[in-house]
């Protein structure tokens, strides 16, 4: 060995990398959990927040039905929220949906009319489509406005249910059903529907459809036996509703804003308010990803299989 060479300790190379990675993991890992931790906090103590636009002073609220319906409770709470709001002077409900579940409509519009009657405007604007559920709710509007191409109407219930039974058979699987009473399996995907079962569930849909009729009926003015000739489930334009009363303007989004200030009272252009949902970091990373095509199409399976029979007010297209 030459004297300028001085010897290290066997494993000191070794040791010291050891030490920084474990430091690099432990601070990406506090950095990670920092994040997370932040993030939640965000979303826990502000899971909403308002989109503001337009400038004037007074304000206008805009909620949008533009997913099928499956549960009431995002709009429910939007117009809990803006109707207790004084500042809110009107409420446009932004309509593009085929509809839904039946209960969930119905509570929809009972929350939409609960508002238009304590005396805050609400006025309905249907963007390309607003049928079957989504026009049950629409009618606890003030005042309904549609494009003269949009797609209005759809009033009919439906109940789709699957039959696996010949399928079944092929595949060996049997099944052994014990029961209180007759009807209690009924719509079971494994074996036929009989008689009863299909008095049954035609009952149920036969009193839904009524329901929506009277509805219809005393929102709209309209004879419910004149309105059967309307009420087969098809759909109509935004003009051809107009002209058979299921609508009470035709017009544009923008429209609805000028009618919403001017049932108001006020002066000027509004400002519009909407609610968004506040996400998390994380939330955006995987929506980067693709999250909302899965959620969409998990949706849709849900919606349209998984939960059958379901009773539905929707536009089938």
């Amino acid at each position: 060995m030459s004297a300028t060479e001085v010897q290290r300790p066997s494993g000191t190379g070794n040791w010291f990398w050891g030490i920084m990675i474990t430091l690099v993991v432990l601070a990406l890992l506090f950095f990670g959990a920092s994040i997370f931790y932040f993030s939640k906090i965000v979303s826990k103590s502000s899971s909403k927040y308002y989109e503001r636009s337009g400038k004037g002073s007074e304000k206008v609220a805009v909620v949008d039905l533009n997913f099928t319906i499956i549960s009431s409770e995002p709009i429910v709470k939007q117009f809990k929220d803006f109707g207790e709001d004084e500042s809110v002077k009107a409420i446009i409900l932004r309509v593009n949906t085929p509809g839904g579940g039946v209960a969930a409509s119905q509570e929809m519009y009972e929350a939409i009319k609960k508002v238009r009657d304590s005396g805050k405007p609400v006025i309905v604007s249907i963007s390309s489509l607003g049928a079957s559920g989504g026009y049950y709710a629409a009618c606890g509007g003030s005042i309904i406005v549609a494009d003269p191409g949009s797609l209005v109407g759809s009033i009919g219930v439906i109940i789709s249910l699957t039959n696996f039974k010949d399928l079944a058979e092929k595949l060996g699987v049997s099944q052994t059903v014990f029961k209180s009473g007759e009807l209690k399996d009924a719509g079971n995907p494994l074996r036929e529907l009989n008689e009863k079962d299909r008095e049954y569930f035609q009952s149920i849909v036969d009193d839904s459809y009524d329901q929506f009729l009277e509805v219809v009926s005393r929102e709209r003015k309209m004879d419910k036996e004149k309105l059967k000739e309307y009420a087969t489930g098809r759909v109509f334009t935004g003009r051809q509703a107009k002209e058979i009363g299921l609508i009470d303007s035709l017009g544009t989004f923008d429209d609805a804003i000028m009618m919403a200030a001017r049932m108001a009272g006020i002066e000027g252009e509004p400002a519009i308010v909407r609610k968004k949902e506040r996400i998390t970091f994380f939330e955006m990373l995987i929506e980067s990803i693709g999250k909302n095509e899965l959620k969409e199409v998990k949706d849709e399976l849900k919606g349209e299989y998984l939960d059958q029979p379901v009773l539905q007010y929707k536009f089938i297209y």
